[in-house]
């Protein structure tokens, strides 16, 4: 979908953005800027989009997001419903590539941090030692000042440029230069409502009307913006939300079909295959192993 072109305000006494957030959510908005993005999930839980990939995350995740690509980080709002008193908790660093000035990364110490910069732009989870290291050295960057700061930084960048711990995000390069204040409005609308339905039955008819489409022109519309059709968009949504619930453990798998808002088991099993390559009670096992460790 197309996403809103997000202006990051950065002080002129600083170089780059850094924030430390506790607050009730992420904000819902699907967008993307010309700064990457260092984004150290500290606490909460739920659905991120970023380029073409839906997939859950989850407290201590650690993403590098390249130039322009689309994102947007979703809290469960059912778990927030049901403890009131909690927040998420953050920190994230926005940065140009060339903010130590245009030649920088041309220098021949700093060779590798074009080749980050050009993974980067799949985005990137960063895990083991390294995502240890990073979440420390972020933490230490979030209170820094002056020098320091800068030192932090490209310690960070550092690490990352130099470690294989990581996985890509998307398959495909999704970067966005030029914003469509319509498309976002409307696509954002259609994003909303889904979120808020998708256990229930959603008909074509309902997101067509929330656009101001036919129900034609809605479909070739959505399949235009986002390479998927709604149907294919609205599976993903239910199948990453019924991948967090058989990590919990906390329902049978026949009941979580219907909480995501499949309408039979063999459908259900059908499409989380598709989705997943495993059965959901192989994600079941495969996950909750992986939790004893």
């Amino acid at each position: 979908m197309k996403p809103r072109l997000k202006k990051i305000p950065i002080k002129l006494e600083s170089s780059f953005n850094i924030k430390h957030d506790v607050m009730p959510n992420f904000g819902n908005v699907w967008h993307y800027h010309p700064e990457l993005e260092l984004h150290y999930n500290i606490k909460g839980e739920g659905l991120r989009f970023i380029g073409d990939n839906i997939d859950n995350f989850s407290s201590g995740e650690i993403i590098l997001l390249g130039e322009n690509l689309p994102h947007a980080w979703r809290c469960r709002e059912e778990y927030f419903q049901q403890n009131p008193d909690l927040n998420i908790e953050a920190i994230v660093i926005q940065f140009m590539p060339d903010y130590l000035g245009k030649e920088w990364v041309n220098i021949p110490e700093a060779y590798m941090i074009p080749k980050l910069y050009e993974t980067a732009k799949s985005g990137m989870i960063i895990y083991g030692e390294t995502k240890e290291k990073v979440a420390t050295l972020m933490q230490k960057t979030a209170t820094a000042e002056g020098l320091e700061r800068i030192i932090l930084l490209l310690s960070i960048l550092k690490i990352l440029a130099e470690s294989e711990e990581y996985k890509l995000i998307t398959n495909e390069y999704h970067a966005f230069n030029s914003p469509n204040e319509a498309d976002t409005i409307r696509l954002n609308r259609v994003y909303t409502y889904t979120f808020s339905n998708y256990k229930s039955e959603i008909k074509l008819q309902e997101v067509a009307a929330i656009s101001n489409l036919s129900v034609t022109s809605f479909c070739r519309y959505f399949k235009m913006m986002t390479r998927k059709s709604y149907y294919d968009f609205l599976i993903e949504i239910r199948v990453s939300h019924s991948c967090r619930m058989l990590i919990e453990n906390l329902l049978p798998t026949e009941v979580i079909c219907f909480e995501c808002g499949f309408n039979n088991v063999s459908n259900f099993y059908r499409h989380f295959k598709k989705q997943k390559g495993v059965t959901p009670l192989e994600y079941k096992r495969i996950h909750l192993r992986d939790k004893r460790k």
